[in-house]
């Protein structure tokens, strides 16, 4: 198994060519649409024209601009967050994504390729089935790494790796954050399983293929079943993130 068998080459496809951005979307897990301004609102289209009516909820557009910018690991997009606002409790991350759309404000001079594995895939033909039993059947802390960020609730956020929506829609997660259990007697087994999946993972990254994001483009993937990252990069590079939630979703 390598990267190269895992990884994703995403189609461009015109973004007003919804029909065929939806079956190349559904078929490969991500695709590039194109056509669109530079723009925040752009974002918003692009969602529209994916899913249509299917749509749930939008969470608020996230600028990045970075300079000189280091690598971003594979990864599925989900965070739990919730902010007051004039009183009222307001969502603006949810564990439960299941869509994200990457769009490139400003392409970096060198570097800063994209790049997205099919993360079913990999679960499925992983031959080290070990850490597959974990992945499937160990629950951990989701974002206990980050306990001390504000807005992040207190409550762990109990889950497993891979999991199935109500409807049976399988979930493959990949984060940064997960922990332990607080006081799981399995702690020491399940960090070191933690870290034997994200060196299996970064390893599988130099062989994937790469795609290089226009000014303008817009990278969509199912975030449930694909993991994305991008390559280092010198010079100003600037994207705006939008993740959402479809009638599909947990």
């Amino acid at each position: 198994m390598s990267g190269r068998e895992l990884g994703v080459l995403p189609a461009r496809v015109g973004a007003h060519d919804a029909d065929e951005a939806r079956a190349v979307l559904a078929e490969t897990g991500a695709v590039v649409l194109t056509g669109l301004p530079v723009t925040a609102d752009a974002l918003a289209v692009a969602a529209a024209h994916l899913y249509g009516g299917r749509l749930r909820q939008l969470f608020p557009i996230r600028e990045r601009a970075s300079r000189d910018g280091g690598p971003v690991h594979l990864h599925a997009d989900s965070f739990d967050q919730v902010v007051d606002i004039g009183g009222v409790p307001s969502r603006r991350r949810d564990p439960d994504e299941d869509a994200v759309l990457v769009q490139c404000a400003r392409p970096a001079p060198t570097g800063g390729d994209s790049f997205v594995l099919d993360a079913y895939r990999y679960v499925d033909t992983c031959p080290d089935r070990e850490l597959v039993d974990f992945l499937t059947g160990v629950d951990v802390d989701l974002y206990g790494e980050w306990a001390g960020l504000r807005g992040l609730p207190a409550t762990p956020r109990v889950g497993r790796h891979v999991e199935h929506t109500r409807t049976g829609r399988r979930i493959v997660r990949r984060t940064d954050g997960a922990v332990p259990l607080h006081r799981d007697p399995a702690a020491e087994h399940v960090t070191a399983m933690l870290d034997r999946f994200q060196r299996a993972v970064h390893a599988l990254e130099p062989d994937l293929p790469r795609v290089r994001l226009e000014e303008g483009e817009i990278l969509a993937v199912d975030n449930y079943r694909c993991w994305h990252g991008r390559d280092p990069h010198t010079g100003d590079r600037a994207v705006r993130i939008l993740t959402l939630r479809t009638d599909a979703a947990r």
